[in-house]
């Protein structure tokens, strides 16, 4: 399967490494790119991609707003923020807004196509240093089951509460359960502040998430 990709930087270098990158991928498909946020929102919702790659500071309307935008849609694009900032208070907004993926500049080729099959198939992916400056943060939570644990993983990856009642072999129901009591230990509201208090707390490791 091909994956359709949209790039929005204001970078016209960073837009040319990314398109020549992609055009050598064989299941990816660059599908459009702007240099500003208001453009962005008009090709994602002519194109619709199956992934955005936003980077988060953008004349007009900057990534996170437009995360958020296509959040509210009905449209089925998976927002990724590309960006120079690994600051905690811009990961969290990223994700809070929808945004699946977490990605630094420095990432490499390979790395970046990783993200973008990661998150396409329905996972969260972030950036290693962005997980490592994420895990440094404070400790003190009530910890998980062992099956609370391995349900979080497992939503983490993009599986849904019936496949991961598979998996388990549990009722939906039960997923449903330990779902809830996971936000309520963590403080989290949805999946991926869940999973990013996980990883913030040392409960799951980046290389669990990805694997």
């Amino acid at each position: 399967m091909t994956i359709r990709v949209f790039l929005a930087d204001d970078h016209p270098l960073t837009r040319a490494g990314l398109r020549d990158y992609i055009a050598k991928e064989k299941d990816l498909e660059l599908v459009g790119e702007a240099s500003d946020g208001l453009e962005a929102w008009k090709i994602i919702e002519r194109e619709k991609p199956d992934v955005a790659l936003l980077d988060i500071r953008m004349p007009g309307e900057n990534g996170v707003s437009l995360a958020r935008r296509i959040k509210g849609s009905s449209l089925p694009v998976v927002p990724v923020m590309l960006t120079s900032f690994d600051a905690q208070q811009y990961v969290m907004a990223s994700l809070r807004a929808g945004a699946r993926g977490y990605i630094l500049k420095t990432v490499t080729p390979e790395e970046l196509s990783r993200a973008i099959r990661v998150v396409a198939r329905g996972g969260l992916y972030l950036d290693g240093e962005v997980a490592r400056s994420i895990e440094d943060g404070d400790s003190a939570f009530e910890t998980l089951s062992a099956r609370e644990r391995e349900v979080l993983l497992h939503a983490a990856r993009g599986l849904s509460s019936k496949e991961i009642a598979g998996v388990l072999i549990i009722s939906e129901r039960t997923v449903q359960t330990h779902l809830a009591s996971i936000y309520d230990k963590l403080g989290a509201r949805n999946k991926t502040e869940a999973m990013l208090l996980a990883l913030k707390y040392g409960i799951v490791a980046l290389e669990e998430l990805i694997e």
